[in-house]
């Protein structure tokens, strides 16, 4: 109890520097004070995101709309949330995209631009919101005009890949499933979700082509999960241009 009532240690120094007007602090003191006082860490104004305000060029065949608001459930909190829903259709489909409701968009038919605005770019939730609802349109519109594509290396002795057919596993009528020899007892067996189209040029290559890229590389992350790149050898599931520096082996 004593400890609640008790002022605390920069209270007593800052009252005593107060009082002694003509008196400074003693010599010893002076560091111990200096470390109460507040420091400002930076002095920089906020800017707005730098990639929010990047127009987005839009190619030939690739048609963006927005709707109204609507209220969406969230993953993360009981409360629901307000969003509209950005459509983008292209040449090879159609995406959607749920943004927040101080996002909105502006297009340029002219110059064939797009540009995301928010309400206040002060505040810190909007400004962090909207370079990456800038990120996520961005790949859709690549995705529906280009397409994405992600490239799985199987490193290993006796590392093999293909795609099969499973009828009593299937999940949607026609999925197929990438079946992988990883070094098991048993082939391990992972189905291709909706959208993603999976083939394999060689034995430890396997080629991954969609629209929606969080949907590739969703899939990717679990493949490589079977066998993440280990450090003394240099075998596993590697995704892209990915590396791994190797260590020394560990002799007793």
């Amino acid at each position: 109890m004593a400890s609640k009532t008790m002022p605390s240690r920069g209270k007593v120094l800052g009252h005593a520097l107060r009082s002694s007007s003509g008196l400074g602090l003693p010599g010893l003191l002076v560091p111990a004070w200096q470390t109460f006082a507040q420091r400002q860490f930076s002095t920089t104004t906020k800017r707005p995101s730098k990639l929010g305000r990047t127009p987005i060029t839009i190619p030939p065949g690739v048609e963006l709309s927005m709707g109204d608001l609507k209220i969406a459930k969230s993953k993360t909190s009981y409360k629901p949330t307000v969003k509209r829903r950005i459509t983008v259709k292209g040449p090879l489909g159609k995406l959607e995209l749920d943004v927040p409701e101080f996002v909105s968009l502006q297009q340029d038919l002219e110059n064939k631009t797009v540009s995301l605005r928010v309400e206040d770019a002060n505040v810190k939730q909007q400004n962090e919101m909207w370079g990456t609802s800038w990120s996520y349109l961005t790949n859709h519109v690549r995705g529906v005009s280009e397409g994405h594509t992600a490239i799985l290396r199987l490193v290993g002795v006796g590392y093999r890949a293909s795609v099969e057919r499973r009828g009593a596993k299937e999940r949607y009528p026609g999925q197929k499933f990438l079946c992988l020899k990883l070094g098991f007892t048993h082939p391990v067996e992972e189905g291709i979700p909706r959208g993603v189209t999976v083939t394999t040029p060689s034995p430890t290559r396997i080629l991954l082509e969609g629209t929606d890229r969080e949907a590739i590389m969703s899939f990717a992350g679990r493949v490589r999960m079977w066998r993440p790149p280990e450090p003394y050898k240099g075998k596993g599931v590697f995704i892209n241009d990915q590396t791994i520096r190797l260590k020394q082996k560990k002799i007793k």
